[in-house]
């Protein structure tokens, strides 16, 4: 069979087109989620609190939300992907099959993405001069205010680059999802295969996918980004 009969006979396309449709859908889930947990745990580790601070010494430099912010994203980057989706579906939603699948996976993209984009936005922060938040503290607005208003808006915008790659690497990321019966464009690639008994053109059309949007995505990415230059 030749690439056309094979993609395109019986209609076996749809299993791509309704694939995209489950990928596009996921990746958009999971990076809105993404997104507000690393700006949570991004802020988290860039907190000054320290309850413990009239015990001096290393007790007192102690930041619990800043610890906890770390210890959520080392967790979370020191494990697979994969596991993290198996254990979300089998274990933490094992008992409410009800749910949508892309639901769940949402919830395990958008957890995985956020540990992630916390260490992308806050490098971001980190990039702002200093000066800044004094400035900021100067004029009465508090640590928070300071950050809010002044400070992880710059640093957001800094963080553009690095949150596009991120962006990019979670749609292909997605391609793992097949695992809780999920039928993304990967799914639609294997069930092709098996109806066909080939590999190389459903393998070969999914990858062909994959790279057109990742190219889509890369060129927005870039013109945003030097729209925010120019702005600048």
């Amino acid at each position: 069979m030749n690439f056309w009969e094979v993609i395109f006979g019986n209609n076996r396309w749809l299993y791509f087109w309704h694939g995209l449709e489950v990928t596009l859908v996921l990746t958009a889930l999971s990076l809105s989620l993404g997104v507000a947990i690393g700006v949570l745990i991004a802020l988290m580790r860039a907190s000054k609190f320290t309850p413990l601070a009239s015990f001096g010494g290393k007790i007192g430099d102690f930041n619990p939300i800043a610890s906890l912010g770390k210890l959520y994203v080392d967790i979370i980057r020191g494990t697979p992907l994969l596991v993290q989706l198996l254990i979300m579906y089998y274990v933490v939603f094992g008992s409410y099959q009800f749910l949508p699948k892309i639901l769940v996976a949402s919830v395990a993209f958008g957890m995985n993405a956020g540990a992630y984009i916390a260490e992308i936005i806050r490098g971001g922060i980190e990039s702002i001069d200093k000066g800044q938040m004094e400035a900021a503290r100067s004029l009465g607005l508090s640590h928070w205010q300071a950050m809010k208003y002044v400070i992880l808006p710059q640093g957001f915008k800094n963080s553009i680059p690095a949150l596009a790659s991120e962006f990019v690497a979670l749609l292909k990321e997605t391609s793992v999802v097949g695992w809780i019966g999920l039928n993304d464009i990967m799914r639609g690639a294997d069930n092709i295969r098996f109806q066909t008994a080939t590999a190389f053109q459903s393998l070969f059309a999914a990858a062909i996918i994959y790279l057109c949007l990742t190219t889509i995505f890369t060129r927005i990415a870039n013109k945003v980004e030097r729209k925010l230059k120019n702005d600048d």
